[in-house]
């Protein structure tokens, strides 16, 4: 256990932050399921629209190093596959 001011407060800070990236990597996840249903119904405007959105929160997530940025590079590729395609 914490035997410090400061290590009892980094154990707030770190439960904190560990549920606010785990809320985050859920919602990445979830807009990239909206990609995937989008591109798979053929409707080309929901699915621009899914990507952008999910495109936008990755590079927020990797600018603030919730994920690996050559993690959001790769998704943000195969993303583009159902747009261009």
């Amino acid at each position: 256990m914490a035997n410090t001011k400061s290590a009892i407060k980094n154990i707030r800070k770190t439960a904190g932050q560990t549920q606010r990236n785990m809320a985050i990597k859920s919602r990445l996840k979830t807009l990239k399921k909206k990609v995937v249903v989008a591109a798979e119904s053929g409707d080309k405007d929901a699915t621009k629209v899914a990507a952008i959105a999910f495109v936008s929160a990755l590079d927020k997530a990797a600018k603030t190093k919730i994920i690996h940025q050559n993690s959001a590079r790769r998704l943000k590729a195969s993303c583009a596959k159902y747009i261009f395609a």
